[in-house]
């Protein structure tokens, strides 16, 4: 039951992603800066590309971030059905598959993802975000987490714990240091 509760962020981050893009896009213009901190300004902002506007110049651009945005989101669904996983890593690729479903929705229908959020030191920005790209983000970062620490608990068990190089070679760890 908790399973299809978590399932229920789903709509829930979609939606309030909608609702915060389409509050920018029918009060500001675009490129237009609300600045409400020295540090923290809302800027209607359109990324052409992928995270943070990479590839944004090339044409192949918006289908290769269209379909493979897709392609991911498939193969997390896929995830969450077949694979029996732990809450933690469940609740994590739930926000990322909501984000993602969020970005790919604008993208299909814009052409662009809108993002607002600009975070900045003087001249220095980092790149604009939005709410999508928020549960994104905090998804990988609740996944490194949760697969950490379920590494370290298996190691403290005893239990080895099977790796893969990026050779692709089966290593097996935790049994030699105590």
């Amino acid at each position: 039951m908790r399973r299809y509760l978590v399932l229920l962020i789903i709509p829930c981050i979609f939606l309030l992603d909608r609702w915060t893009k389409l509050l920018i896009i029918q009060n500001l213009s675009y490129m237009e800066i609300i600045e409400l901190a020295p540090f923290f300004s809302i800027v209607h902002a359109r990324n052409m590309g992928g995270a943070f506007g990479i590839l944004a110049g090339f044409g192949f651009a918006k289908q290769f971030f269209t379909y493979l945005p897709l392609l991911i989101i498939l193969a997390l669904v896929y995830i969450l059905i077949v694979y029996r996983i732990s809450m933690g890593k469940m609740f994590a690729l739930t926000l990322i598959l909501s984000g993602a479903v969020g970005n790919v929705y604008e993208r299909i229908f814009y052409g662009y993802v809108t993002d607002f959020l600009d975070f900045h030191y003087q001249n220095l920005h980092w790149p604009a975000f939005n709410v999508a790209d928020i549960a994104i983000s905090t998804g990988i970062g609740l996944w490194l987490f949760v697969e950490l620490r379920e590494m370290i608990r298996a190691r403290k068990a005893g239990k080895e714990v099977k790796v893969k190089s990026v050779k692709g070679e089966e290593k097996t760890k935790g049994q030699d240091r105590k």
